[in-house]
C-alpha cells in the first residue's frame, strides 16, 4: 500500500554507524529555537499523530518530526527494538540533525524514551513536554521473562501476523481510537494509521510493544524523577494509562508542571489542539522567562 507523507513538508533520511535509516520531516524558519515532535509507540503510530502541532508551529519555529525506528519511512527491519535503541535514536537525531538544544514534545510511550535520552545528554534539551505520558501508573509491568515469552508467541509463524492483521484492520483501528478520543476520531487519523501499518516489516516494532518490552520498569524512579530540566505534562483521562504517581512527582520536583486539558482521552493534540497549544506556549514562556532571569 502506498504511504503518503505524514505532513506536507520536506522529508530527508539519515543514518549513523549504529542506527539504520531514520526518516524525518522539517519545516519552519531557520534561526528559531528548534522544536522536536516525537510520535507515540503502538500498533500503528506515525508522525501523523503530531500533525496538528507540526502544522501550527512551523509558521513560527523550526519544527522537526522524525519517524522513530520501526515506523513510517524509517527502517522497519526485524531487530531487537528496545528503550535504549529509541533513546539512542532521539539523541543521535538531536546531535546530527537538529544540532542545537531543542524543546522536545513526546507523546505517550515516547515520553519514557525522551526522558532516557535527556538523562544521557541533557545538553541537547531545552525543555521537555509530555503528552499523556506512560510510566505514571502504580500497576506493575510484566517481568522480562514474561515479555520474552509473549514476544516468542507473537512471532510464531502465522499467529503473530494474524494478530497484527486483526489489530490493524480499519475496524480495529477505529475501535482503539474511539477508546482514546472524545467523540468520533477523524477519518484521516484512521486512514493514515491503516496505511502505515500495512508497510513491509510494519509488525516488527509493534511486537516488542505488545509484549511489553518497550516499557521501563519503575519509570518514575529510574527516569522521570532524575530529570532536572523544565518538564510539562499535558493529560486528562486515558484508556491505556493512569497518572496515579504524577501528583507525587509534581509535589516533590519544582521543575515539573502539569496542565489538565479536558475533556480528552489520550490524544490531546488532536482532541483539543487549541488548549494543548495554549498550554505549551505558556510553559515555554515560563521557561524563557526563567532562563532570562538566570542569565541576568
Amino acid at each position: 500500500m502506498p504511504l503518503p507523507p505524514a505532513v506536507d513538508a520536506p522529508r530527508e533520511v539519515y543514518a549513523t554507524p549504529t542506527l539504520k535509516e531514520i526518516s524525518w520531516y522539517a519545516d519552519g524558519p531557520e534561526g528559531t529555537r528548534p522544536l522536536v515532535l516525537l510520535h507515540s509507540i503502538n500498533a500503528a503510530p506515525s508522525v501523523f499523530e503530531m500533525k496538528p502541532l507540526f502544522e501550527h508551529y512551523r509558521a513560527e519555529r523550526r519544527v522537526y518530526a522524525p519517524d522513530l525506528p520501526g515506523f513510517g519511512f524509517s527502517d522497519r527491519s526485524d531487530r531487537p527494538y528496545s528503550p535504549a535503541l529509541y533513546a539512542e535514536a532521539i539523541n543521535a537525531f538531536l546531535a546530527d540533525v537538529v544540532k542545537e538544544p531543542a524543546d522536545v514534545v513526546a507523546f505517550s510511550l515516547s515520553s519514557e524514551f525522551a526522558a532516557r535520552a535527556c538523562l544521557a545528554a541533557p545538553q541537547r534539551f531545552t525543555s521537555l513536554a509530555l503528552l499523556s505520558p506512560t510510566g505514571f501508573s502504580d500497576r506493575r509491568l510484566p517481568s522480562g521473562s514474561v515479555g520474552n515469552a509473549l514476544h516468542r508467541v507473537f512471532t510464531l509463524p502465522g499467529l503473530g501476523s494474524g494478530l497484527y492483521s486483526l489489530l490493524t484492520k480499519r475496524g480495529g483501528i477505529r475501535f482503539f481510537l474511539r477508546q482514546s478520543y472524545v467523540g468520533e476520531p477523524p477519518d484521516e487519523l484512521i486512514d493514515y494509521a491503516y496505511a502505515t501499518s500495512h508497510q513491509p516489516g510494519a509488525m516488527h516494532a509493534p511486537y516488542r510493544f505488545l509484549s511489553g518490552q518497550l516499557f521501563t520498569r519503575n519509570a518514575v524512579e529510574s527516569l522521570y524523577a532524575k530529570l532536572t530540566l523544565p518538564v510539562l505534562v499535558i493529560y486528562d483521562k486515558d484508556a491505556n494509562v493512569t497518572f496515579d504517581l504524577l501528583p507525587g512527582v509534581l509535589e516533590s520536583h519544582a521543575n515539573w508542571h502539569a496542565t489538565k486539558v479536558e475533556p480528552t482521552l489520550g490524544i490531546p493534540q488532536w482532541e483539543r489542539p487549541t488548549r494543548t497549544i495554549a498550554a505549551l506556549d505558556e510553559f515555554w514562556r515560563t521557561v524563557e522567562a526563567r532562563a532570562g532571569a538566570d542569565a541576568g
